[in-house]
């Protein structure tokens, strides 16, 4: 099963409303936007429009972030488009972890679970 990792522009309020997203981006200056980092088997666009509805699963357990339901706007393709499809979770959690930690040297304030 390929998987891909995605970016979600995020509401700016998210930075003065959410004390756990500002307590991880102390390097954020206000200048460039709030993302969400994320993998997904699906599409970018379908994993986005089942965070937006608060999707859960056959078990009734939410697959949603919170953060993205509640400040989630649109993707940011020109932010993942670059990277290529993964063959194992494994892999596309590792590139999920580093395009998290590339984005907020470069100042982004960025969550990703």
């Amino acid at each position: 099963m390929p998987y891909r990792v995605y970016v979600v522009e995020l509401s700016r309020r998210v930075f003065t409303e959410h004390a756990r997203f500002r307590a991880a981006n102390p390097q954020f200056n206000g200048m460039l936007e709030c993302l969400y980092v994320g993998q997904t088997s699906k599409t970018p666009q379908e994993r986005l429009q089942q965070h937006k509805e608060g999707h859960r699963n056959a078990q009734g357990r939410k697959l949603s972030a919170n953060i993205v339901q509640r400040y989630g706007i649109y993707l940011r393709p020109s932010l993942y488009e670059h990277l290529p499809v993964f063959k194992t979770r494994k892999e596309a959690l590792a590139a999920e972890k580093q395009l998290t930690l590339e984005l907020r040297r470069k100042r982004y304030a960025v969550w990703s679970n």
